[in-house]
């Protein structure tokens, strides 16, 4: 059965998309932990971030890298923290955090509620500097 994320890649679901290229997807995390909260995933449906080939890995965080960078630039933070976790949705993906404490990246806090037209802004914030 495809995976909320396949379903958002193939436009089923709609998504605040940041930057896509053919093998790999961007988009804000609509429960995110912090404003600017993105998620990476690869167009291939595979659950296991480790399942992909090395070649595969290597590409998703080359794509991942100018997004960072991007987050970076737009959104107040001290840093642009990682986190592959892959439990609640079996797809692989990259969480990018805006983060200026530790616990930023603290999954068991409660998520955020964003408007759509906020998250739309910050959609839009990051896009414009990639």
């Amino acid at each position: 059965m495809a995976s909320i994320f396949s379903k958002i890649i193939a436009g089923e679901i709609p998504c605040y998309k940041i930057y896509e290229d053919d093998n790999h997807l961007a988009f804000l995390d609509v429960m995110p932990l912090v404003r600017g909260h993105v998620l990476v995933v690869p167009k291939k449906e595979i659950d296991y971030i480790f399942d992909l080939s090395a070649d595969e890995l290597a590409s998703m965080w080359k794509f991942a890298l100018p997004i960072a960078k991007a987050i970076k630039m737009t959104i107040p933070c001290k840093r642009i923290g990682t986190s592959v976790i892959g439990l609640e949705v079996p797809h692989a993906h990259i969480h990018l955090v805006p983060m200026n404490t530790a616990n930023d990246l603290n999954f068991t806090r409660e998520k955020l509620q964003i408007s759509p037209e906020e998250l739309a802004q910050i959609a839009e914030l990051i896009r414009s500097a990639i």
